[in-house]
């Protein structure tokens, strides 16, 4: 039976793509449009174009200390979830495991769980074991968001692997542990390196659980969030580009690690 897609002339699929295209983009282009404008309102026309809304952001001590302890909370977070990930994709990949899917199942739950319900969830987990608001529990539910993330990407690169090579590591005297640092590990860097980035990017974004779970010294979302509230401006703008050119920036190394893992 031929796909209902496969009907659909190439021209009509390629305009249905570049609509979904601009779709996606052209919001994203009226923000930077307007961090570019000389006036304090967000409103066409735009007569004139400066860059200090850019340098008022660069210079806010507020943005300056709410991106290093977005910063910092994320590179917790992705050791933790990368060490657990690898793991859990190490125990996965046994042959000998029972229930292997049941526990590739829970390690990927908190992917498909919707993110608000995760939020309380994790709300009442850390009041139940005396876990105060901050971040400690910023970072703990994150870590728990970002697991599925390096689960996925190492657990593909471990199907990939030759078992021979372990097993010629072994045959030359190394150990378990030494052949799992010199073997295993670099041949799972680019599926590492990739799940690391995503982890970066997924906890810096994270608003919701961070919004229930954080403490006085705010994020760079939570940051975004308050400046909102007090209205739209070009300052808002510029600070949302910044965010949006290095997440992208990052995000797009992520995915060419990505494709090397898969070769």
């Amino acid at each position: 039976m031929r796909p209902y897609f496969a009907d659909l002339p190439k021209t009509a699929l390629g305009a249905a793509y570049w609509l979904f295209a601009v779709y996606l983009l052209l919001p994203l282009a009226l923000m930077t449009a307007m961090s570019f404008k000389d006036a304090s309102f967000v409103a066409f026309p735009i007569t004139d174009w400066t860059l200090n809304w850019y340098a008022q952001v660069l210079n806010d001590k507020q943005f300056i200390e709410a991106s290093l302890y977005s910063i910092g909370i994320a590179l917790a977070t992705t050791a933790a979830a990368t060490v657990i990930g690898v793991w859990i994709a190490l125990l996965v990949s046994t042959e000998a495991i029972w229930g292997k899917a049941i526990i590739f199942a829970l390690a990927c739950l908190p992917a498909v769980v919707p993110g608000l319900i995760n939020a309380i969830s994790m709300r009442i987990f850390i009041r139940t074991v005396d876990i105060p608001t901050g971040t400690a529990a910023i970072i703990l539910s994150h870590a728990v968001h970002a697991v599925p993330f390096v689960v996925i990407m190492v657990l593909t690169r471990l199907r990939s692997m030759p078992a021979n090579l372990v097993d010629a590591a072994r045959d030359l005297g190394a150990d378990r542990f030494v052949a799992f640092l010199r073997v295993t590990i670099p041949y799972l860097m680019p599926a590492l390196l990739g799940g690391m980035i995503f982890c970066v990017l997924t906890s810096i974004d994270d608003f919701v659980r961070t919004f229930f779970l954080g403490g006085y010294k705010p994020t760079l979302p939570m940051l975004i969030f308050a400046k909102v509230q007090g209205g739209m401006s070009p300052e808002i703008n510029a600070m949302a580009t910044i965010v949006l050119v290095v997440t992208a920036a990052v995000g797009a190394y992520a995915e060419h690690l990505t494709r090397r893992s898969r070769n």
